[in-house]
């Protein structure tokens, strides 16, 4: 049953709270809006008075959210982002169907894409939409059918297929060890090291599986993802603990050296992760088919 009118305020109302919140002003909003400010100003009231609750504070000219409309305006906002996402997908989703799915930024690029468009040959009725995310989300707040996991395989309320193990490696510019590679792998204690937020104890994990005692926490730099470390790899800053699939070009140029010879297996793989309640949905189970033949748990992805 739909909520009563009184809690379905209308999108422009919401619209003008939203912009407000990210804009700082209600020019800005009127300028985005294609409003004038006085405009933008009722709908501000009136949907204080639908609410019954106090979403502005007027200082003078200036307006800004109470508390309570900023945490009213967190939920709304991604409201507002799922319906016109729907609203798009309504416009422009084939007869086939679509398949919204969730990337890792480098994996999707380097593994996924390269195989695509072997997809829509065979299947060229279904699309596949894709955004990059970097953790875990809820399915029930964001508009996918599936996505692109690395981890374990401990996703609430989905299910799951393996689609590649991982193996790392430390790499590093080469003017990093002028007099080569070091020996053992505890002298890389000595070296400034990269870290990724997505992957914090990866390098303590590294360590212990070469049997190195090491200092908790681990000195160095944060990085975001992959592509902000890999730069920061080749520029000399430090040793970056990498998948070998993202280096191998770089190596093969020289661009990028191993800091140690040996690679080893992570804990954690890359995982399609999609909720119980769509597995049988026909775009969703066609792709999946696909993918399954795709997936390589223990080989090495080719360059």
């Amino acid at each position: 049953m739909i909520a009563p009118r009184r809690f379905l305020p209308s999108i422009s109302s919401l619209r003008a709270l939203e912009a407000l919140d990210r804009l700082g002003s209600a020019s800005a909003v009127a300028e985005e809006l294609s409003l004038t400010q006085s405009a933008v100003s009722r709908q501000l009231q009136t949907l204080e008075t639908q609410m019954g609750v106090e979403l502005i504070q007027r200082d003078r000219k200036r307006l800004s959210l109470t508390p309570a409309a900023q945490d009213y305006v967190t939920e709304i906002r991604e409201a507002l982002n799922r319906i016109a996402q729907a609203s798009l997908r309504l416009q422009v989703t084939p007869v086939g169907g679509t398949v919204n799915l969730a990337i890792l930024p480098t994996f999707g690029m380097r593994w996924l894409m390269p195989r695509l468009p072997e997809f829509a040959r065979l299947h060229p009725d279904i699309t596949i939409n894709m955004s990059t995310r970097l953790r875990p989300f809820s399915f029930a707040s964001e508009p996918f059918d599936a996505a692109i996991h690395f981890g374990e395989p401990d996703w609430p309320g989905t299910d799951r297929l393996l689609l590649k193990a991982e193996r790392v490696l430390p790499v590093c510019a080469p003017q990093l060890l002028p007099h080569g590679a070091p020996r053992s792998p505890a002298d890389l204690l000595r070296l400034p090291l990269l870290h990724i937020q997505t992957r914090p104890r990866a390098w303590q994990h590294w360590f212990a599986q070469m049997g190195v005692a090491y200092p908790d926490p681990l000195p160095g730099t944060l990085h975001d993802q992959f592509a902000t470390i890999s730069q920061a790899a080749l520029h000399g800053l430090g040793v970056a603990l990498l998948p070998q699939y993202v280096v191998e070009q770089d190596l093969a140029t020289g661009r990028l050296v191993a800091a140690y010879p040996d690679a080893v297996e992570t804990v954690g793989a890359y995982y399609l992760v999609w909720p119980r309640a769509k597995g049988a949905d026909p775009s969703l189970r066609t792709f999946r088919h696909w993918l399954a033949g795709q997936a390589e748990p223990e080989e090495t992805l080719p360059r």
